[in-house]
């Protein structure tokens, strides 16, 4: 979903960025997060300080890197999604291709702990998925042709987000994602139960 950049300096743009993210985490997980100041990071990337904050608004925002992006793309599973498409299978669609990869690379129990066992990190990760509920479930409002503000569309966009958290460490996480989107579109069954 990504799009590369198309012109020299959008690339350029969109490389230093990425190298200062890198930077940043590769120390974060090397020395822990409050032991690595934003002069190390610069450091580490080759860049001024200056620049850094050109890119990111402050230390918190270089762990979460892609918060803006991952917004934009919940947002656009929405909107964007094929005619005919019901919003919790365009949903599906987006989780399944944008969290497995995350949730396979080598390093994903490493910046999980990083983030679990840092205080401002882990505050910061709250705000951030509380911004992302605001934006998802204001999309699908929208698309329902209701309030901003309804219940079912705040609810669906939260358990949406919480699916992550759902998942992390089940040995499965493609099914697990599966069997969660299919109680969202069928609702619970007690464990047991027939249909």
């Amino acid at each position: 979903m990504t799009q590369t950049p198309v012109g020299r300096r959008e690339r350029k743009k969109a490389a230093t960025r990425q190298a200062i993210a890198d930077a940043a985490l590769r120390l974060f997980l090397e020395h822990g997060y409050d032991r690595v100041s934003l002069r190390e990071i610069a450091d580490a990337a080759d860049v001024s300080t200056t620049t850094l904050f050109k890119h990111f608004s402050g230390k918190e925002a270089l762990v979460f890197d892609q918060e803006q992006d991952n917004d934009a793309h919940l947002v656009a599973a929405v909107r964007e999604r094929a005619g005919g498409q019901g919003i919790v299978d365009a949903l599906r669609e987006h989780v399944l291709s944008a969290y497995l990869p995350i949730a396979r690379h080598p390093r994903a129990a490493e910046f999980i702990a990083l983030v679990d066992t840092t205080p401002a990190l882990r505050s910061y990760a709250e705000r951030m998925w509380t911004r992302h509920t605001d934006s998802l479930s204001a999309a699908i409002a929208e698309e329902c042709g209701v309030d901003h503000d309804d219940l079912a569309c705040v609810t669906l966009a939260r358990f949406v987000l919480e699916i992550p958290a759902l998942v992390r460490g089940r040995p499965d996480a493609h099914a697990a994602i599966e069997a969660i989107f299919d109680i969202l579109t069928r609702g619970w069954t007690p464990p047991g139960a027939v249909r």
